[in-house]
């Protein structure tokens, strides 16, 4: 028995010590990251409801990618996002009393969001809207916008928007050397290949459909390439948006359609979308 109440005490004693040690020791309360989210109306989520009431003239979301990235990390947002920006919009003024997106970059950044460069040479809203009215007076048939345009497009692409991109994010860097720097890709607008039940929403010829994709792709390759050579990480969405185009069901798209979509801006990402696209950068960046 002594032996037994002996056992108990040293049970107990040492219950009590690692209570104790739980007790004294709180967890150490993590620093929040100073979060600096900018970029065009792809990261400022353009046609998203509800709008920030701060800046509408950028028609920027509260439900865009950096908030949900944000309230998912508790990181301190400062979100510049500003819709129809292009990339000398980073150093430049995009309307009077905007600021140049890179003033919200300071050597104490931590992260720096953006998505940018479809807008620069009107690459986007030029040949959506030019293979759009192409697709209209053909009745869906051929390559009209390819017939027309061939190259042109990717040859903006390379001769101006890849060196401004590299530019751009040199400008950030410069702004922040320390900071993680993530680049987002643009996930698909169109499919691969032509949807003949699509017509209606997205009226791109049939021909035209996989000559925008291949656009698209360009572009893609081309900001990943400047993310590659100024030391920033690429988010990549030609896998996990396929599938998910804006000729896909409500529920299912990440992209709205040309026309009879739900965002007030077609040919953006909806909800869904800024949170997919949220959590492929926190996957891709290892956080959350």
């Amino acid at each position: 028995m002594p032996a037994l109440r002996r056992a108990i005490a040293a049970t107990s004693a040492l219950a009590g010590a690692l209570a104790l040690g739980l007790t004294a020791a709180p967890a150490q309360a993590t620093t929040p990251l100073n979060y600096a989210a900018l970029g065009d109306s792809y990261s400022a989520a353009s046609g998203v409801l509800p709008v920030d009431l701060g800046n509408l003239l950028c028609l920027r979301s509260t439900a865009n990618y950096p908030h949900v990235i944000a309230a998912r990390t508790g990181a301190r947002l400062t979100d510049v996002t500003c819709g129809a920006a292009q990339t000398k919009d980073f150093t430049g003024s995009q309307y009077p009393g905007v600021a140049p997106q890179t003033d919200a970059v300071t050597p104490d950044t931590d992260l720096v969001t953006l998505t940018i460069g479809g807008n620069d040479n009107g690459t986007f809203i030029n040949a959506i809207l030019d293979c759009g009215t192409a697709g209209i007076l053909s009745g869906g048939k051929g390559s009209p916008c390819k017939d027309k345009y061939g190259t042109s497009f990717d040859d903006a692409i390379d001769a101006n928007t890849y060196p401004a991109l590299k530019n751009a994010l040199g400008a950030v860097r410069a702004k922040a050397p320390g900071a993680r720097v993530a680049v987002l890709g643009y996930p698909w607008i169109t499919p691969a290949e032509a949807d003949p039940s699509c017509f209606a929403q997205l009226p791109i010829a049939t021909g035209d459909v996989p000559y925008l994709h291949d656009l698209q792709a360009h572009l893609n390759a081309l900001v990943e390439r400047a993310a590659e050579e100024t030391g920033a990480t690429y988010v990549d969405f030609s896998r996990v948006s396929a599938g998910h185009d804006a000729c896909q069901a409500i529920g299912t798209r990440w992209i709205e359609p040309l026309l009879f979509g739900t965002n007030v801006v077609p040919v953006h990402p909806n909800a869904l979308g800024e949170r997919r696209m949220a959590e492929r950068t926190m996957s891709v960046l290892g956080l959350g």
